[in-house]
């Protein structure tokens, strides 16, 4: 007897014609609200066209869970002297030989020339810097786990192809730069800078033009009004995936979408384009993580996970984590510390939050300007300034000056005025938090190997952020990594044995959940319940006295080397040295 045909909604043809169909329909909704109805149809054209070419991806990315956790790295971070290597080839090596697997993935820091800003002023999309190596190079990172690109969204190089054709009068290019009036007031746009807003340039006609540069002067700021930007940004986001990215970082995603009569920071119109950059996407791969860069105050940066359900980004990153981990260890109290981890939002399976305590841009202090006192900002600025860092500042719309950044090394800010034994077990505790609150860890290549301030690069530039950008000598760093007590050896051991922990125990994954206990003011316990098998916790003593271990109520078996402890919930009297912290798993 012959099989009945299967219902043509349940064949996988026609399951895959009702995504694309979803997947259109979303676009378009979206170019709704981002263009005239003219403009849309010519752009959603442009779009199907693109995305058809491409075609879904033949193996999609996993989801994520406890065994992911990237490494930041610059594509240079790690350089051989003697030119056997190229730099993306050396930084692979080192993953392979010191990182893996620990470390699961690499963020690479943007990898095309560029003029300034490290990266971010980026002159030619299309190629990869050949200082940095080649495409196969960067193939070879990204098939050994993660690999991250960075996708500078909000600008380019005054000195890149893209302007200087602008410049010339390019009508290929017509609208790509967003340009204001020296009139225009600009007085309510919010200033990440110092720096003026308007730059102005002469063009190949012999107009005037002021364009506005939100970064810097080098940084000339695209105009997403214009349909052929946004559509030259998927080209972009598209060869990343080519490149075999798993996740793309929208760098600065906050500031794209101008309007100069408004702050120009976050607008619905921002929101909107993430959100059709991650539709583009999903027609490609829908597992691939979309992050999105807004060092802004909390609930304005996690917005960005679709707080109304909308399909946004997958991952933000927990800017506030940095200086309140700081806070904690210098003030030697973690009570803000604990509020504001204790209050996190959670979006659900599928969307989290990337933990980190250092990155190339310095400690930035934004997204605690409505979580820590006056007072205690001014602290953090003088422990910046004792370890040898800079202090970035920020222009408010008043005129006034802001600290928005602590440009220093992370293992410095630690050290300061504590001795070399206590500075390292500050620098291994402060990363235990980040590895044990919800989400994924990202480890910023110069503090997992606890890199001290770069006094000699930061003296011949004057940039403060370089005091945290050291780039290395692989054969160095091969040494120092294999030389058991050093500085560089101590750390990555001390880090990559949490990660191992992590690893083993489901209860780290980012979709488990999260309970935040701890009464004594110096002790930080994280709670991590999954939704299955057993609970785990990380306890965490931010402080040069030892404090009463406080578990959750349960049984509890240390299993990070140290005693086995169990208990209640007020514990059963054991100690947690200064700066120690300790892991433990529910005995069932």
């Amino acid at each position: 007897m012959t099989a009945p045909a299967p219902h043509p909604a349940t064949t996988p043809r026609s399951r895959a014609r009702r995504t694309v169909d979803r997947g259109a329909t979303r676009r378009r909704y979206l170019l709704d609200q981002l263009y005239d109805a003219a403009t849309a149809t010519a752009l959603e054209q442009d779009l199907d066209r693109l995305l058809a070419a491409v075609g879904p991806r033949q193996v999609p990315t996993r989801p994520l869970d406890e065994n992911d956790a990237w490494l930041i790295a610059y594509p240079d971070h790690v350089r051989d002297d003697s030119g056997a290597r190229t730099p993306l080839g050396s930084l692979a090596d080192l993953v392979d030989a010191h990182l893996s697997p620990a470390v699961s993935g690499v963020h690479t820091l943007p990898l095309h020339p560029s003029s300034s800003d490290g990266g971010f002023a980026v002159m030619d999309y299309d190629v990869v810097d050949p200082a940095y190596g080649t495409a196969e190079d960067l193939r070879r990172l990204a098939s050994g786990g993660t690999w991250m690109a960075d996708a500078v969204v909000n600008h380019v190089s005054a000195q890149g192809t893209w302007f200087r054709r602008w410049l010339d009068c390019d009508p290929a290019l017509d609208g790509f730069f967003a340009t204001l009036d020296a009139a225009t007031d600009t007085s309510r746009v919010t200033r990440p800078r110092t720096s003026p807003l308007r730059t102005g340039f002469t063009r190949a006609d012999g107009s005037q033009v002021g364009v506005w540069t939100t970064f810097s002067a080098d940084q000339v700021d695209l105009d997403y009004r214009r349909p052929q930007v946004l559509l030259a940004m998927v080209r972009v986001l598209l060869d990343y995936v080519a490149l075999g990215a798993r996740a793309i970082r929208l760098d600065a995603i906050g500031f794209a979408w101008k309007d100069p009569g408004a702050t120009s920071l976050n607008l619905p119109g921002a929101h909107h384009l993430v959100q059709l950059m991650r539709a583009c996407l999903d027609a490609v791969d829908p597992g691939l993580s979309l992050v999105t860069e807004t060092n802004v105050p909390h609930q304005e940066n996690i917005a960005y996970l679709g707080l109304g359900g909308e399909r946004e980004a997958q991952a933000v990153y927990q800017f506030a984590l940095p200086p309140l981990t700081l806070h904690a260890f210098v003030s030697g109290d973690a009570t803000a510390l604990k509020e504001w981890a204790g209050s996190l939002w959670f979006a659900g399976p599928g969307r989290t939050y990337l933990n980190f305590l250092a990155s190339h841009d310095g400690i930035g202090v934004r997204a605690v300007e409505r979580l820590l006192a006056p007072e205690d900002l001014a602290e953090l600025v003088a422990v910046t300034r004792a370890a040898g860092g800079v202090v970035n500042e920020r222009t408010a719309a008043d005129g006034s000056r802001h600290p928005y950044e602590l440009a220093v090394s992370w293992a410095d800010v630690m050290a300061a005025g504590h001795d070399e034994e206590q500075a390292m077990r500050r620098h291994l505790s402060s990363h235990a938090l980040a590895l044990a609150l919800r989400g994924v860890p990202l480890l910023y290549l110069n503090s997992l190997v606890a890199a001290a301030n770069d006094t000699e690069t930061f003296a011949a530039t004057g940039h403060g952020r370089d005091l945290n950008r050291r780039r290395w000598d692989a054969t160095d760093l091969d040494a120092r990594l294999a030389t058991p007590g050093s500085r560089e050896s101590t750390a990555l051991a001390g880090i990559s044995a949490m990660l191992q922990v992590r690893r083993e125990h489901a209860a780290f994954s980012p979709d488990a959940g999260q309970v935040v206990h701890g009464e004594h003011p110096a002790l930080v316990v994280v709670e991590r319940v999954p939704a299955g098998g057993c609970r785990a916790a990380v306890a965490v003593n931010v402080s040069a006295e030892p404090v009463p271990l406080d578990l959750p109520e349960g049984t509890w078996a240390r299993i990070d080397g140290g005693a086995d402890a169990s208990g209640s919930a007020a514990g059963h009297g054991d100690l947690l040295a200064p700066f120690e912290n300790a892991w433990f798993v529910e005995v069932r």
